[in-house]
């Protein structure tokens, strides 16, 4: 899902959503909740209670993409602590999307 991201911004929604939000939804969700702009140049992620599935927001220019993934076996690492929009860098969505945590070790770097 979306590899390239160079230049674009990616925020994790923290916590539980609920899933059977549409675009409009989740739009409202990053307006209200963490006061930024769904229009911008930026991906945003979304979880629900079971974690091997997430859907994604992203403005193209001239309408939105509304991305789904399920991962059919395994879990997505998923920060649940806080109620935030939390920005993580490219590499770090390529850990997420790998099924890994976002906060690697230097030793798990390294391989």
């Amino acid at each position: 899902m979306l590899s390239d991201l160079s230049g674009s911004k990616v925020y994790l929604a923290c916590g539980y959503t609920d899933l059977r939000r549409g675009i409009d939804g989740l739009a409202t969700i990053i307006e209200q909740q963490f006061q930024l702009d769904p229009c911008s140049d930026a991906l945003f992620l979304f979880c629900g209670r079971r974690t091997d599935r997430i859907k994604a927001l992203y403005w193209e220019g001239d309408g939105f993409f509304l991305l789904y993934k399920r991962l059919e076996k395994g879990k997505f690492q998923w920060p649940r602590s806080e109620n935030e929009a939390l920005s993580i860098t490219a590499q770090q969505y390529r850990w997420l999307m790998e099924g890994l945590s976002i906060q690697q070790s230097k030793a798990h770097r390294k391989k």
